[in-house]
C-alpha cells in the first residue's frame, strides 16, 4: 500500500534476506537483493541511474522531491518511489529501512531561498550517513565534483567537498565518484549554454573569454560508472575522477553547441568582471536565473580530470562531446529557454 508522500510505478515486495555475519564483508548479491536507495532519483543522472539499475536486475526505491517529474521520468519502471526531503532525518531513516545500499546524488548547483548549498550538499550528506548507519546500510556510492575540496574559495566545491570528506570519513563502505561537467538531454550546463543560443541571435558571450578548460563527460557514462562501483567491490574505499575523451575550452564546447544546434554565432570574449553585475541584477530579478555569480566564477577555473579514471580504473571509453551526439539541443526553442528563465 502507498503510505503518505510516497507512490510507486510497478513496485514489488520486499523480500528476506539472510544476515552477513558480523565484520564480514556482504557478499555482493546483497546489494541486488535488497533496494538500493537513489536520492535525486528523478534528476539527470538520477533518472539514468534508475533505469540502468533496473536493467541489471538491482530492486530501486527513489527519493524525490518533485512527484510530478518523478512520474514523468521514472513512472514506467518497474521501482518504488518516495517523496521525501534529504534533509529530514527521520523521513531518511525511513527510506534506508531495510535497504542495501545508498546512491547518493541529490545536490544542487544553483541556491535559491531555504535551499543553500550548505543546507543541501553538504548538512543532508550527513543526515544521510546517519540515516545509513542506523538502518545498518553500509554500501554508498557518492556523487562528489571533479574540483571538490572543503577548503575550496568557492561556495559551490566547498560545500561538495565537506560532503566528501563526511562520506570517506564514514564506517560506510564507500565509492566517491568525482565528475567533470556532466552532458546528456537533461543537462543543467550545456543545455543552459544551448538556450543562451536562442536568447542571444547574434552575439554569443563567453565568459573570460572561454578559455576555462572541462572534460564533459556523457550522462550514459557516470551512470555505467555508478553501477560498476555497485557491483565491484575493488572500487570500496576508493575515489575516481571522471571524465570525458579529451579537455575541451568554453569556446570549443560553444562550437561544438553551434554545430550541433545548425546556428551561427559569433563568438565573443568577456571578462568575468564585466559580467558579475549584469549576471548579479539577474540574480535577483529572474525566478530562476541560468548562471549565478557563484557558478560565473567557476567559468574561468580549469575542470579536467588528469588521469581520467573513468578509462584508467573503471575501464569505461567515454562518449565523445561531439556534435553528432549533441542534436537533442536542436529541440530547444525560444520559448522553451525563456520559460526556463521564468521557472
Amino acid at each position: 500500500m502507498t503510505q503518505p508522500g510516497e507512490f510507486s510505478s510497478p513496485s514489488y515486495e520486499p523480500e528476506d534476506t539472510a544476515i552477513a555475519v558480523a565484520e564480514q564483508p556482504e557478499p555482493r548479491s546483497l546489494y541486488r537483493d535488497k533496494p538500493v536507495v537513489v536520492t535525486g532519483a528523478a534528476g539527470h543522472v538520477g533518472t539514468r541511474t534508475c533505469t540502468e539499475l533496473v536493467r541489471k536486475g538491482f530492486k530501486v526505491r527513489a527519493i524525490v522531491r518533485n512527484t510530478t517529474r518523478a512520474a514523468q521520468r521514472l513512472g514506467h519502471l518497474r521501482i518504488e518511489i518516495r517523496s521525501a526531503d534529504i534533509r529530514d532525518a527521520e523521513a531518511m531513516r525511513t527510506a534506508l529501512a531495510g535497504a542495501g545500499s545508498l546512491v547518493h546524488l541529490a545536490a544542487i548547483a544553483i541556491e535559491k531561498p531555504g535551499e543553500s548549498y550548505e543546507e543541501i550538499n553538504t548538512h543532508a550528506t550527513g543526515v544521510l550517513l546517519e540515516a545509513a548507519q542506523a538502518e545498518h546500510v553500509d554500501r554508498i556510492v557518492y556523487m562528489s565534483q571533479n574540483g571538490a575540496d572543503s577548503t575550496s574559495p568557492y561556495p559551490f566545491l566547498r560545500s561538495k567537498g565537506k560532503a566528501q570528506d563526511a562520506v570517506t570519513s564514514s564506517p560506510t563502505r564507500w565509492s566517491v565518484l568525482k565528475p567533470s561537467v556532466i552532458f546528456g538531454p537533461d543537462d543543467e550546463f550545456v543545455n543552459v549554454l544551448a538556450r543562451l543560443v536562442r536568447l542571444s541571435p547574434i552575439v554569443y558571450p563567453l565568459p573570460g573569454g572561454g578559455v576555462a578548460r572541462f572534460q564533459p563527460v556523457a550522462v550514459g557514462d557516470v551512470t555505467r560508472a555508478i553501477v560498476k562501483c555497485l557491483e565491484d567491490n575493488a572500487t570500496i574505499a576508493r575515489m575516481y575522477s571522471i571524465g570525458g575523451p579529451v579537455p575541451l575550452t568554453l569556446r570549443q564546447m560553444a562550437e561544438r553547441i553551434l554545430v550541433a544546434m545548425n546556428a551561427s554565432r559569433i563568438l565573443v570574449g568577456v571578462p568575468v568582471s564585466v559580467l558579475r553585475p549584469l549576471i548579479a541584477l539577474v540574480q535577483r530579478i529572474l525566478p530562476k536565473p541560468p548562471v549565478t555569480t557563484s557558478l560565473l566564477d567557476l567559468l574561468k577555473v580549469d575542470n579536467v580530470v588528469e588521469p581520467n579514471e573513468l578509462v584508467t580504473e573503471l575501464g569505461i571509453e567515454p562518449l565523445p562531446f561531439a556534435p553528432e551526439e549533441l542534436f537533442y539541443l536542436r529541440n530547444i526553442s525560444m520559448k522553451d529557454a525563456v520559460r526556463s528563465l521564468l521557472g
